[in-house]
């Protein structure tokens, strides 16, 4: 894989150190505004990147590049993907895929009709403690209640309540708890469960934007609350419920570090398989794969997946009455 990667932000600073101990992948350019040249070229510097760029289309048309992985602010997921898609590029996008789920059908008939891989950058989904979830959920008997919270108390909050603008809480560039914390929760469970039958978001609002909230997620047999909060914090961790056992996973949704399984015969088993230190190796791994090896049975498994959260993502926005984008 011969990569150009858009952006030199937080996501970026923490992405580069971990990709460049897959050899396969190739740090063949990098997207910048002008005014960030500076740290675009320290991080060309110690990361080994071919090529800067501050115009992307001239980084499409670099023929040398043919994945581009979107780490841009959520606003900027659709427009920058669409244009890599259109110029034949794979694009890897990170988490939330889009604003909507119109959106994200969109690119994917535009990806498939062109025989791109299209790919959302979610980590839990991709690491081998999640894996070992999925695979125990039937030792736990007929689910009943599942229970995420992740709330971190953002570092930016009391930027916000002093009447800053920033991204992390501004609608229009698609901030908010629901789009930067539980999004993880949302693709945890649905890649346990699928897609819901009902879905509600009750949100703590302060100037248009959710700074916290309850998702309620309704299956037939099971009944799930997801929390996300950047105003306030609590110790992280989710829970799975079920007649026969449950299962602990210490630790936020998005890393899925270990977890704990219980069994009402008095079996206890803690469990830790992640074989990769950094949460984004895993999923990095299977991208190149899938790229080199063109798997597109499963590009369109996770893009059915990726579309059943925004689904979710839809109904949670519309329930609480906010406005993104």
């Amino acid at each position: 894989m011969k990569l150009g990667v858009l952006g030199t932000g937080k996501i970026v600073q923490e992405f580069l150190p971990m990709v460049t101990q897959i050899p396969a992948i190739e740090l063949a350019g990098l997207l910048t505004t002008p005014h960030s040249v500076e740290r675009a070229e320290k991080l060309q510097s110690q990361y080994r990147i071919t090529t800067i760029y501050t115009d992307y289309e001239t980084l499409l048309a670099n023929p040398d590049i043919d994945t581009v992985y979107v780490a841009l602010p959520n606003s900027l997921h659709y427009q920058f993907t669409k244009q890599a898609l259109q110029a034949g590029k794979n694009v890897i996008c990170e988490k939330p895929f889009t604003l909507a789920a119109d959106q994200l059908a969109e690119l994917r008939e535009l990806a498939l009709s062109k025989d791109l891989v299209l790919i959302e950058a979610i980590t839990n989904q991709y690491l081998e403690n999640y894996q070992a979830i999925k695979r125990d959920l039937k030792q736990l008997g007929d689910l009943k209640v599942i229970e995420c919270n992740y709330s971190q108390y953002s570092s930016r909050y009391d930027r916000f309540k002093a009447g800053e603008v920033l991204p992390e809480f501004n609608t229009k560039l698609g901030g908010g708890a629901l789009m930067d914390l539980n999004i993880y929760n949302i693709h945890f469970v649905v890649g346990l469960l699928g897609a819901p039958t009902r879905v509600q978001y009750v949100a703590n609002i302060e100037r248009d934007i959710d700074t916290s909230g309850i998702l309620v997620m309704e299956y037939p047999d099971v009944k799930v609350v997801c929390i996300g909060a950047k105003d306030c914090t609590s110790p992280v961790r989710s829970t799975i419920q079920g007649t026969a056992g449950s299962i602990i996973v210490n630790g936020p949704t998005n890393t899925v570090e270990g977890f704990t399984e219980t069994l009402h015969d008095g079996t206890t088993n803690d469990i830790a398989l992640n074989q990769a230190s950094h949460r984004m190796h895993a999923e990095f791994v299977e991208f190149e794969r899938v790229i080199a090896d063109h798997d597109m049975d499963t590009v369109k498994t996770q893009l059915d997946h990726s579309q059943a959260v925004m689904q979710v993502v839809d109904q949670a926005v519309q329930s609480a009455g906010l406005q993104l984008g």
